[in-house]
């Protein structure tokens, strides 16, 4: 298995609109992607363009969000996750597996905010940073 692109770097933020308005105002970035929610996951999100890859921006979705414990420790928000492609998130899966690294929830692949299938690697495998896997999708978007 070979991580493949950067696809985003994922930023918990108490609000969407507050976070794109401070994104606008100092680096000139627009929003790419309008905020929607992901319910399954807990989680609203939008996508800023940047000119190699995304910036995800998160906010809890009901209190049962798991970004609540992220802000809890960071009020005004931060960086969450980084997300890399992959060409096949089982094959991934397995080999983070067999490599001794924790996968996340059940294991199975849920769908991420790009449509397809993600999986998270806990941060005390990887130096600290949580990891998201996602299948490549179709556009490369």
């Amino acid at each position: 298995m070979l991580l493949g692109r950067l696809n985003h770097v994922g930023i918990a933020c108490p609000s969407i609109d507050a976070a794109v308005a401070m994104y606008e105002r100092l680096f000139g970035a627009t929003l790419s992607t309008p905020a929607f929610d992901l319910p399954a996951q807990g989680v609203r999100v939008a996508f800023i363009d940047v000119a190699n890859s995304q910036l995800e921006l998160i906010e809890p979705l009901g209190e049962d969000s798991p970004i609540h414990g992220f802000l809890k420790k960071s009020p005004n928000g931060g960086q969450h996750h980084v997300c890399f492609e992959v060409a096949d998130i089982i094959a991934a899966r397995d080999a983070m597996r067999a490599r001794g690294a924790t996968v996340l929830g059940t294991g199975e692949p849920r769908i991420g905010a790009h449509g397809v299938p993600v999986i998270f690697v806990h941060p005390r495998d990887t130096g600290g940073v949580l990891v998201e896997l996602m299948q490549e999708p179709g556009d490369h978007h």
